[in-house]
C-alpha cells in the first residue's frame, strides 16, 4: 500500500488559497492533524473524498476532516461512502456516519437518558402544513431543519406570524426529505453554543460560538464568532457521557450542546463525520487524535 492515512477534504479546499483566510484555516488545521499523524510515523497524504483517479484500496485508512459538501451531495457520497468502505478502514467508520448522518438519532440518545433539545420529527411526504405541524407541538418558536444537514442548510426560525411565509419552501422540502422541530432556545442568543470535542474517549478541549447581531445561526458561514471556553466539570460529563452512550467505537466527536429553555444543559448535536474539530485552540489535540488512530490501525492486518 502507498499510504497509511488520506485525510479527506472536498475538491475547493483541496488547494491553498492564501488570499481567503478560510483555506489559510482548513489547511493550518490540516496540517497539524497530518503533521501529528507523520509524527506516528505513518505515510500521509490529503485528497478530495470525490477524488475519480484514486484507488482507495492503496491506504490502509481514510480519516474523515474537512468533506464539507456530502450533504449537498449526499446522492454521490452514500453510494461512495459504501463502496470506500469496503475498500479501507474508515475514521470514524461507516456504520457510524451512516448512523450519524440521520438526526434521528438524537431520539435514540434520549431514550438513553442523555438529555437532549426536544424534537418533533416530520416524515418525508407528511401532509400536514408547516402551520399544524408547529401548532401539534405547542411551541411558541421553533427552528425548522433537516434530519440530513450541515451548515444551517435549510435552517428557519418560526412562530406562528412567519410560518405562513415558509408554507410553499415546507412542502417542496417534505417532499423530498424528513424534516424536524425543535423548540428555539432563548439563551443562544446570549450564551451561543458550546461544543466540546471528545477525542479517543475523552474529553480534550471546548469552544464557544456565538450569533452575530440579529442572528441565531452561530455557523461562520452565517456571521458567528468562534471564542475559548473552558468547560465545565458539568459540561465535560455531558459530552464524555453522550460519546459513552454511542454503540460505535468513537476516535473523535463534537458534542454540542446548550442552556435549554429551562436553563439546562442540554444536547443539540454529535458530530462525528467531519466536525470542525478546532485545533487551532489547542494543537496538541491533533497528536492525541494521531495517537488514537494509530492504535487502532495495529489491530488492522497490513
Amino acid at each position: 500500500m502507498q499510504f497509511d492515512v488520506i485525510v479527506l477534504t472536498k475538491q475547493s479546499l483541496l488547494q491553498l488559497d492564501e488570499a481567503d483566510w478560510y483555506s489559510r484555516q482548513v489547511h493550518h488545521e490540516d496540517g497539524l492533524v497530518m503533521s501529528a499523524l507523520a509524527a506516528q510515523g505513518l505515510r500521509v497524504a490529503r485528497k478530495a473524498w470525490d477524488d475519480p483517479d484514486f484507488d482507495w484500496t492503496q491506504t490502509r485508512c481514510i480519516l474523515f476532516r474537512t468533506t464539507w459538501d456530502y450533504f449537498e451531495r449526499f446522492a454521490e457520497f452514500g453510494p461512495w461512502l459504501q463502496q470506500v468502505a469496503r475498500q479501507t478502514t474508515l475514521f470514524n467508520s461507516a456504520e457510524l456516519i451512516n448512523w450519524n448522518i440521520d438526526k434521528h438519532y438524537l431520539a435514540t440518545l434520549a431514550k438513553k437518558g442523555i438529555n437532549t433539545v426536544s424534537s418533533h420529527y416530520i416524515e418525508r411526504g407528511d401532509t400536514r402544513s408547516l402551520e399544524q405541524c408547529l401548532q401539534d407541538c405547542a411551541w411558541e418558536q421553533a427552528i425548522l431543519k433537516p434530519v440530513v444537514s450541515g451548515s444551517a442548510r435549510h435552517t428557519y426560525r418560526l412562530d406562528a406570524a412567519n410560518s405562513a411565509r415558509l408554507e410553499c419552501t415546507f412542502a417542496e422540502l417534505i417532499q423530498r426529505e424528513a424534516m424536524m422541530l425543535q423548540p428555539f432556545q432563548q439563551h443562544i442568543l446570549s450564551q451561543g453554543e458550546l461544543s466540546l470535542m471528545v477525542i479517543d474517549g475523552a474529553f480534550s478541549h471546548a469552544i464557544r460560538k456565538l450569533p452575530q447581531a440579529g442572528d441565531f445561526r452561530v455557523q461562520d458561514d452565517h456571521g458567528g464568532s468562534v471564542h475559548p471556553h473552558q468547560a465545565t466539570a458539568e459540561e465535560r460529563s455531558l459530552a464524555e457521557a453522550t460519546v459513552a452512550a454511542l454503540p460505535f467505537d468513537v476516535l473523535y466527536a463534537r458534542v454540542d450542546m446548550i442552556r435549554d429553555n429551562h436553563g439546562k444543559l442540554a444536547l443539540m448535536e454529535v458530530e462525528m463525520i467531519e466536525p470542525e474539530l478546532f485545533f487551532r485552540f489547542k494543537p496538541e489535540a491533533a497528536d492525541k487524535l494521531a495517537a488514537g488512530l494509530a492504535r487502532r490501525l495495529t489491530r488492522q492486518p497490513d
